[in-house]
């Protein structure tokens, strides 16, 4: 899977995205401090502890570096940057019940502005799987390669046979 480059510079400063998803109910936020282990564990449970732990990191950035998307008091979705290494964009995640409704889309935007306005020229997006959807959303561009990229030396579980 290969990495992809977002030029940040050239992303329009258009964050209607946010009243879009208000009007469908949903709330795109930075969250608090109070709700890091809340949002942690929602991350683990619908995704996987690796994605938790890198919801963890970018709860410890200042100003923190991950949104959430909130529906009725619930998560539905949530993504984060500078987590993994500075200047990556990752991960992304929404609940299989509102997905292809623009949650995630809202949430990759809302961390690129965020990176935008910081003064990031640039973001990487490690390990694509669907390469289309950057590319479609953001004027993302393979990185010629970057498999297995970054994520290459990633300590894992071991196998239990």
């Amino acid at each position: 899977m290969p990495d992809m480059l977002i030029k940040l510079y050239e992303l329009d400063d258009d964050w209607q995205f946010i009243v879009g998803q208000k009007n469908r109910g949903i709330t795109i936020r930075k969250p608090i401090g109070p709700e890091k282990h809340l949002i942690v564990q929602w991350v683990a449970d619908n995704f996987d502890v690796a994605w938790a732990g890198e919801t963890d990191a970018a709860f410890a950035n200042r100003p923190r570096t991950c949104f959430v998307a909130v529906k009725n008091e619930t998560i539905v979705g949530f993504a984060c940057y500078d987590a993994t290494a500075l200047g990556f964009f990752g991960p992304v995640g929404v609940d299989r019940r509102h997905r292809r409704k623009g949650t995630g889309t809202a949430l990759l935007k809302a961390c690129l502005l965020d990176m935008k306005l910081k003064g990031y020229g640039y973001a990487v997006v490690g390990a694509v799987k669907d390469t289309d959807f950057y590319k479609n959303t953001v004027g993302a561009q393979e990185i010629p390669g970057s498999t297995p990229g970054f994520y290459s030396t990633w300590l894992r579980k071991p196998q239990t046979k």
